[in-house]
């Protein structure tokens, strides 16, 4: 579904009040932040049309992408701007594609949920000894089979990489920061949610404070093309691109968004 673009804009517009208004912004992300960037992300997402698990459950292929050579999106950028301009206080991630780290955004201002695969670690250090690197660390992985085929050139035990599959339970403190993620839900008094749907984080009321009573729970506002099972709680719903929100958001803010230098 997409809106109209004067209905877009005039949402938008809704939307810059209460970023411009909030005490405590927490922004959500999924893959459709990633899916069609200008600035060089074409990243698939997963439960689309076109998504890795539609397409596999229709029996189709996928073909293998390369995520060394994606950058950034616009939607990475402006909220990396958003978040230098302190009107963004924190980001949940469920992506691993390590795109909100090469926006610029600050480590402890992201907590990624499931993991990055641009990262491994190893556990036998203390504290965790973490290696960055500029390719996937996912090549010799799978699920409940973390260790990557490289070792610490500290103390030459196993590395692992830091993904968490479905159906398993996350323990890495970095770069998975649920701490953080927990305690920006709990100040919370906007959350914005990009590209997400929101099928994984129901699980976690934590993350949404819905027990909360409804007067004090944060406003919620979504942007996605398609529907997710949190639309009934949302003060706003804008059916529509990520990057094309958030465009008009930046211009409704009075912000540039920077460019990419990779």
């Amino acid at each position: 579904v997409c809106d109209e673009p004067e209905e877009l804009k005039r949402k938008a517009t809704e939307l810059a009040a209460a970023v411009r208004n909030a005490k405590h912004l927490v922004i959500y992300t999924g893959a459709g932040i990633s899916t069609v960037g200008v600035f060089g992300a074409s990243i698939p997402d997963y439960r689309g049309p076109n998504g890795i698990w539609t397409l596999l459950q229709k029996g189709r292929s996928i073909r293998a992408t390369d995520l060394s050579e994606a950058e950034p999106t616009l939607t990475h950028m402006s909220i990396a701007c958003l978040h230098k301009h302190n009107l963004v206080q924190h980001v949940v991630s469920q992506n691993c594609d390590g795109l909100h780290l090469r926006s610029g955004l600050p480590r402890a201002a992201i907590s990624e949920l499931h993991g990055n695969m641009y990262i491994e670690v190893c556990t036998s250090c203390t504290p965790n000894r973490e290696y960055v690197r500029v390719f996937d660390v996912t090549e010799r992985t799978a699920l409940h089979r973390h260790h990557t085929g490289r070792m610490c050139h500290k103390c030459g035990a196993q590395l692992r990489d830091t993904i968490v599959h479905f159906g398993e339970k996350g323990t890495l403190r970095q770069p998975l920061n649920w701490e953080a993620a927990t305690e920006a839900a709990s100040k919370a008094d906007v959350i914005l949610c990009l590209g997400s749907s929101l099928k994984v984080l129901k699980k976690s009321p934590r993350l949404w404070c819905m027990s909360k009573p409804p007067t004090r729970r944060p406003k919620l506002y979504i942007v996605n093309l398609q529907w997710t099972p949190k639309d009934d709680l949302a003060a706003l719903k804008l059916h529509g691109r990520c990057d094309d929100v958030m465009r008009l958001l930046m211009a409704e803010l009075g912000l540039e968004i920077p460019c990419y230098d990779r």
